[in-house]
């Protein structure tokens, strides 16, 4: 097969020998997908038929034709692209729509190959110094940012993730970036976009299976995602003020390593004994919820790969939702659904805060059974409620089910998927 190839989208069959449960023909140099009009999941079919012809060897797809639209076109994007070819795909349509879907696809591209990288290759200050320097190039004049590291983090109180990230060599560090197209230090803050961005997870002391360890380069997934997300609003022409808080650290064992029964006392007041270790996404994201409940903004949205509880409920097909916020959580559905992003919500009210009790502490980060125990999704969004302001009013908290795949499947590629950045750009934007 050649190494460049045109991909033309049609409602009729190209030859008589057409198979009847087939959606591509190959025709000479051109490759057709094939389907029914008004296919109610032709988006899937597309993202499935594009994953068949990457197979082929194909190194470069061309979109051609006039039945190719930009949520067509981007279905076949996702199930094309892959590590080693992220971008190599060449749009079609007017001058506008190729030039948003190509800032949409260096920016997935960018946060899905970020994901990929290697625990050696990425150490926590290495996650919150690319985050800058990709966004600062978005825009430079708009872009400052402070970057806490090591001691300095229990000096100035941000115990969780000071705590979680102590027993690696590589110290831990949180990133506060704003960007302010005002230029206006008075000016409010719209939104502030929180990150987990665990470089190395092997579960600390609560140590993982080697299997389970295998794959956890990628659980600074959601730090990706929500720096993917602003880098994609500015492209898009975002005028208001955000803010990017990242929450970096690697969760290893040494001499040094925080350890089970240990308590944490947080900025606001509450304290958290560490009932597992390996529970220490939500220890990280309450500083960086802190911290951006300093700013007051109109909008708090976390992003996680929080809970393998979340998997389980979603299949890792959809990224799971939860808030206390109703009306903020229809327009997260709302829009997701815009930018076709599966979203699922998932249950979470107040007294989720009351699921992980302790003895000795306000709460416990988690429970001492398997997974958290029941509901295990919901009582990390519980524990994360706590340090948010107004009863959660403004607050979003996504648990990326669907972050990062182990293994190829029928919609995507082996690796990050980069799913969350559309949803959450076009809710700050």
């Amino acid at each position: 097969m050649t190494q460049v190839a045109s991909i033309v989208l049609t409602f009729e069959k190209q030859t008589n020998d057409w198979q009847q449960d087939k959606i591509i023909q190959i025709v000479g140099e051109v490759i057709y997908i094939y389907l029914a009009e008004n296919d109610e999941y032709a988006l899937r079919q597309i993202q499935m038929a594009a994953r068949s012809i990457e197979k082929l060897g194909i190194e470069h797809a061309k979109l051609t034709g006039s039945h190719w639209q930009p949520e067509s076109q981007w279905a076949f994007a996702l199930g094309f692209t892959c590590v080693g070819k992220l971008c190599n795909l060449e749009f079609t349509g007017t001058s506008e729509e190729i030039n948003r879907l190509n800032d949409k696809l260096a920016v997935f591209a960018w946060a899905r190959d970020l994901t990929n990288h290697t625990p050696a290759q990425l150490p926590p200050q290495q996650l919150a110094q690319a985050a800058i320097d990709y966004i600062q190039a978005q825009a430079p004049a708009y872009i400052s940012s402070t970057l806490i590291c090591g001691d300095e983090l229990a000096e100035q109180g941000w115990m969780g993730i000071h705590n979680v990230g102590k027993g690696s060599i590589n110290p831990p560090c949180l990133l506060e970036l704003d960007f302010n197209p005002t230029q206006d230090k008075e000016a409010p803050v719209k939104a502030c976009l929180v990150g987990k961005g665990i470089t190395f997870d092997s579960g600390g002391y609560s140590i993982k299976s080697s299997a389970g360890m295998f794959d956890m380069k990628a659980d600074m997934g959601g730090a990706a995602v929500v720096a993917g997300a602003l880098a994609l609003a500015i492209r898009q022409g975002l005028q208001q003020r955000v803010k990017l808080i990242l929450c970096c650290a690697e969760n290893l064992i040494s001499n040094n390593a925080y350890k089970l029964s240990d308590i944490i006392t947080y900025k606001n007041g509450v304290t958290c004994e560490v009932a597992n270790t390996d529970a220490e996404g939500r220890i990280v994201l309450a500083d960086g919820l802190l911290l951006a409940s300093q700013s007051q903004p109109e909008m708090v949205i976390d992003a996680a790969t929080l809970t393998g509880a979340a998997v389980m409920a979603t299949g890792g097909d959809y990224t799971a939702l939860f808030a206390l916020d109703q009306k903020l959580a229809k327009q997260a559905q709302l829009t997701a659904e815009s930018v076709n992003e599966p979203l699922w919500q998932l249950p979470l009210a107040p007294w989720h805060q009351t699921k992980c009790p302790s003895v000795f502490a306000d709460t416990a980060n988690s429970r001492t059974q398997k997974g958290g125990g029941a509901g295990g999704a919901s009582n990390a969004a519980g524990f994360l409620s706590r340090f948010v302001d107004n009863n959660g009013q403004g607050w979003l908290h996504f648990d990326l089910a669907a972050a990062y795949n182990g293994s190829a499947n029928e919609m995507w590629a082996a690796g990050a998927t980069g799913l969350g950045i559309a949803t959450i750009a076009e809710l700050i934007r």
